[in-house]
């Protein structure tokens, strides 16, 4: 398949691009956004010795896909033993994530900067036997040299925003080469499929089966930590604003002083959607006149704490938890949302801002059902945590969304059946002789 020419000018500057990224990479490492220990795994130079046997190769850029695609390798790796799986990620959070839940057979690289020379030199060392790309993160240079090997690419759990599709179509005859590298695309929506298609990339090959985060595993949790904390807390009332951004922590904050006025000893637990926010939004907070304490300080909640800052990484479950309600972050700032079947799965009720471009289809379903509430301000969301304290309206609210959720492992295994169909059958099997 030959190249646009504005894929092939973007090829041409992306094999001299080695030592301004190299520049780049050293101001990311001291704005600590970058492991110094792993900085060369950015260039494709590898950070652990290859396995021998075949291997499939997953690009996840965060947290959210890294969650949603660990399913899909454990399932594949209890059908098909003799393989391994590649898992690259973008950013600290989501390599320290995966390293606490690395499934058997798997191995954790950051992705490499998409220079000619870096892509190169990653594909030399670790040969993959099939690419999974997921959600929306498309990277020219590596997806054209992938192809080029002629290595299999698939885009699954695909999704792409009506911002992004404004921004490709600018470009369709760039979109068009690069999509058609994909032998096949399994997309969360309707609205993906159709702006794929409008891109380039063929109708026969677009599948939509719906988001991968409906059949994610049920978060984790340390059955001590809970212990400890709930009796830390005894019988205070407790909500949570989970993964929140900037701009929201002094509206959730607002909120919680109308709670405090209505329900004595209220506890407010804000989990910062990047942990190393946490001390800027204990001081927001603090200065919004609340007695604020942080988890990464090594404390529990004292009987005097109004707010617990959860700034720490991989307790998400842990939260869900021991909050009846939950409000979703990302949602009344323009971030676009984040995963609500997390909370779901734990039977916490969801609330969530207006703002959720990234998980439309998902929170439309869970409204559609009754089973999340939308808000947008603050005396909205303390009023909806209020109307939340009634058991009967918690109980349809949670099994609505347990009943939305129910279909996840249909699309677990369509996309567990798309990889191995692109895959070569395990040696001395049936469909091998």
């Amino acid at each position: 398949m030959g190249h646009s020419l504005g894929l092939a000018i973007y090829l041409q500057i992306s094999s001299r691009l080695e030592p301004p990224a190299r520049r780049i990479l050293q101001r990311r490492i001291a704005a600590g956004k970058e492991d110094p220990q792993r900085s060369e795994e950015r260039f494709g130079r590898p950070g652990m010795p290859r396995p021998e046997g075949d291997i499939i190769w997953m690009h996840s850029a965060s947290v959210g896909e890294v969650t949603s695609i660990l399913p899909v390798v454990e399932v594949i790796g209890r059908l098909r033993p003799d393989l391994w799986f590649l898992i690259t990620t973008g950013t600290l959070s989501s390599a320290e994530l995966l390293l606490q839940r690395m499934p058997a057979r798997t191995v954790h690289q950051f992705l490499p900067y998409d220079v000619r020379t870096a892509v190169e030199c990653f594909l030399d060392y670790w040969r993959p036997s099939l690419g999974v790309w997921t959600e929306s993160e498309l990277w020219p240079a590596l997806i054209c040299e992938t192809h080029r090997r002629r290595i299999p690419l698939l885009f699954v759990n695909a999704r792409m925003s009506s911002r992004s599709y404004r921004r490709w179509r600018w470009m369709p005859v760039f979109s068009a080469s690069l999509l058609r590298r994909f032998r096949a695309a399994l997309v969360q929506d309707k609205e993906t499929g159709r702006y794929l298609r409008r891109l380039g990339l063929p109708e026969r090959r677009i599948e939509v089966t719906g988001s991968l985060k409906m059949g994610a595993k049920i978060l984790p949790h340390d059955n001590r930590a809970e212990t400890a904390f709930k009796e830390a807390c005894g019988d205070r009332p407790i909500w949570l604003a989970a993964s929140t951004h900037p701009g929201e922590e002094e509206i959730i904050g607002e909120a919680h002083s109308l709670l405090r006025e209505r329900r004595e000893g209220i506890l407010l637990i804000v989990v910062p959607r990047h942990p190393e926010r946490g001390r800027e939004v204990a001081q927001k907070l603090s200065a919004q006149g609340f007695r604020v304490c942080r988890r990464s300080a090594g404390g529990l909640p004292g009987t005097d704490d109004q707010i617990y800052v959860a700034d720490t990484l991989g307790e998400l479950g842990l939260w869900y938890r021991v909050a009846p309600v939950s409000f979703i972050g990302g949602s009344m700032v323009k971030s676009g949302g984040h995963n609500p079947y997390e909370a779901a799965f734990l039977e916490s009720v969801i609330l969530h801002g207006p703002h959720v471009s990234n998980f439309s289809q998902d929170f439309g379903r869970l409204e559609s059902a009754g089973a999340t509430i939308r808000v947008a301000s603050a005396r909205e969301l303390a009023n909806a945590i209020d109307r939340a304290d009634d058991p009967m309206l918690t109980q349809r609210m949670t099994q609505a969304a347990l009943e939305v959720c129910a279909g996840g492992d249909e699309i677990i295994d369509r996309a567990v059946s798309a990889i191995l169909d692109f895959m070569p059958p395990r040696a001395g099997s049936d469909e091998a002789a």
